[in-house]
């Protein structure tokens, strides 16, 4: 009766890196161990069987091709004022319609509970249309309010603020 082992594969250190040659990985392999500080340049190349400047031509293709891949993607990560700007009418379309169903569920409510649907102002015991008065800007009333107190602290004797 034959038994079985149970070992479990180790799983190779670092990430995942799928496709390309068996070349071009041996190659990459050869360029990380030089950049790793692993071997030097010399013994990379006599590894692959290729000369120095060879080796040194194909590190540097190597790495102008990192440097391209790190750089962000067309269309990825980026995005354009017109698109901001579709992005915005879209969200000001959605609240229209979100505000506009709001307003017919409230006068829905309105009607269920009897109630009318718009508030109307009372009509003048008189029989003509009162006028609203106009309100002065909060700002211009505290501003006044201010003046006030100034002039009154200076009527007391009281030093106010310079």
């Amino acid at each position: 009766m034959a038994t079985t082992s149970t070992k479990k594969k180790s799983k190779p250190a670092g990430p995942p890196v799928n496709g390309g040659s068996r070349e071009a990985r041996k190659l990459a392999s050869a360029i990380m161990e030089v950049l790793a500080g692993e071997k030097t340049p010399y013994e990379a190349a006599e590894a692959l069987g290729i000369s120095p400047p060879r080796y040194y031509a194909l590190e540097l293709r190597a790495l102008q091709g990192m440097l391209k891949a790190c750089e962000p993607r067309d269309g990825r990560g980026k995005s354009s004022p017109e698109r901001k700007i579709k992005k915005l009418q879209d969200e000001v379309d959605s609240l229209r319609r979100e505000g506009a169903r709001h307003q017919a569920l409230l006068r829905a409510a309105r009607r269920s509970v009897g109630l009318p649907s718009e508030v109307k102002p009372k009509p003048s015991t008189d029989g003509k249309k009162r006028r609203r008065a106009k309100r002065k800007p909060r700002a211009l009333r505290v501003v006044a309010v201010l003046g006030q107190s100034q002039e009154e602290e200076k009527a007391a004797g009281t030093p106010g603020l310079p």
